[in-house]
């Protein structure tokens, strides 16, 4: 049975406390078939005289912590790219103009062109609160090197960046160049070279307040002075520039999906980018800006994962997140005089004397009690939240107690 005692302000405190989860990412989870999930919803087409030619992708892809096909699998972040509209990879070679809706048009040599810069409005219209922004690397930076053009961009799912990403912990092992040869394409199949790790150190020192919240800058973590992309830490999203974790000036062969036709009746909806050795290609393709423009968003998100990644049981993102635990400490006190008699018909005998455990004692023998439990009730009496001690505490007149209630949320 319960006694009741009403908190004074005094005996209420409020705290906050964090709480920090290393993440690690392995390399055959962003690389892998069964790990990385591509949404295929979105169809492009085009028509000859005899042919319709069509190609289905996505707009990002999902990577899990397992087999995404199990129930158990969680997400742990999407992968996409964005191209800047006013950039020169935008403007040159494949734009063509715009027609009376103002919708831009691009030549039938480049792929989802609008899709990709809207995936990039889109991102800066949330982290930087405006669409028609440019990010920069540094964040802070002005001159025409610091702009962002090609962007691939990692946003981390909220079950596992918490609230926050915590700065200085973010690193990433990325393979800047991709091995080509003229029988191996290095587009998917081609094995990374050069490893290098690209992390947020520093950041914390410099930490900039953006839109979507605090934001830092990553760099070359063997060549600090290097800017290659951006933080958000508030909102879990990575920002890399593609020119600068990449070598994007270097030769990509390989085969992309088109809608211009096969190079070879084998490839349908196919076309061989780079490779002078099939009539029609380009043996002068780059990765930047031929395969950024040429290539679908599945078929350069797929180059990333396959080949930057590479495959293996290394780490190949890690960080820390930061979960606020706000608590709510009740000082529940009992003095002495206090609770040492229970409501329970048991506790006293027909005359109303307290029931003693050695009969005849009843004169001397002192009242006392076993805590079990604390209920805190709101001004209505409604019983809100029950604490259970570990273990039943004495109570008697010569004890003063104090009960310390956490409740975290």
């Amino acid at each position: 049975m319960a006694f009741f005692k009403t908190l004074d302000p005094s005996d209420i405190k409020t705290t906050t406390s964090y709480l920090n989860q290393l993440i690690d990412v392995l390399q055959e989870s962003i690389s892998g078939s069964d790990t990385r999930r591509s949404y295929n919803v979105f169809v492009t087409s085009s028509q000859d005289a005899t042919t319709t030619y069509s190609v289905t992708g996505g707009l990002f892809q999902t990577v899990y912590d397992q087999d995404f096909d199990l129930a158990t699998a969680n997400p742990v972040l999407d992968m996409t790219i964005g191209l800047f509209a006013g950039s020169s990879t935008v403007l040159t070679g494949c734009y063509t103009g715009t027609d009376t809706t103002g919708k831009l048009l691009f030549s039938s040599n480049s792929m989802m062109m609008r899709e990709k810069i809207s995936i990039y409005q889109e991102l800066a219209q949330t982290l930087l609160g405006d669409a028609d922004l440019q990010f920069s690397s540094p964040f802070t930076g002005g001159i025409t090197t610091d702009l962002i053009d090609e962007a691939i961009f990692l946003n981390f799912k909220r079950l596992f960046f918490r609230d926050k990403i915590k700065p200085e912990t973010f690193a990433t092992k990325l393979y800047t160049s991709a091995a080509n040869s003229s029988t191996t394409p290095n587009l998917n199949n081609g094995v990374g070279a050069g490893p290098v790790i690209f992390s947020d150190v520093g950041a914390a020192s410099a930490i900039e307040i953006s839109y979507g919240g605090q934001v830092g800058n990553i760099v070359n973590a063997s060549s600090t002075s290097q800017k290659v992309g951006l933080i958000f830490y508030d909102a879990g999203v990575v920002v890399l520039d593609a020119k600068k974790i990449i070598s994007g000036s270097q030769f990509v062969s390989g085969v992309i999906s088109a809608v211009t036709g096969a190079v070879t009746p084998s490839l349908t909806n196919q076309t061989i980018i780079g490779r002078a050795s099939f009539p029609g290609a380009n043996p002068s393709a780059k990765f930047i800006p031929d395969f950024f423009v040429s290539g679908s968003i599945n078929d350069i998100v797929n180059h990333f994962g396959s080949v930057r990644v590479s495959s293996g049981s290394d780490t190949a993102v890690t960080f820390q997140n930061i979960t606020n635990i706000n608590s709510t400490l009740a000082f529940c006190r009992a003095t002495a005089d206090e609770f040492n008699f229970s409501t329970n018909t048991t506790f006293t005998d027909s005359t109303g004397r307290i029931s003693v455990i050695d009969l005849g004692e009843e004169s001397t023998q002192r009242a006392f009690t076993f805590v079990t439990s604390i209920g805190l009730y709101n001004a209505a009496g409604d019983l809100l939240a029950v604490a259970k001690l570990s273990r039943p505490i004495e109570k008697n007149d010569e004890r003063d107690l104090t009960f310390r209630v956490r409740l975290d949320f």
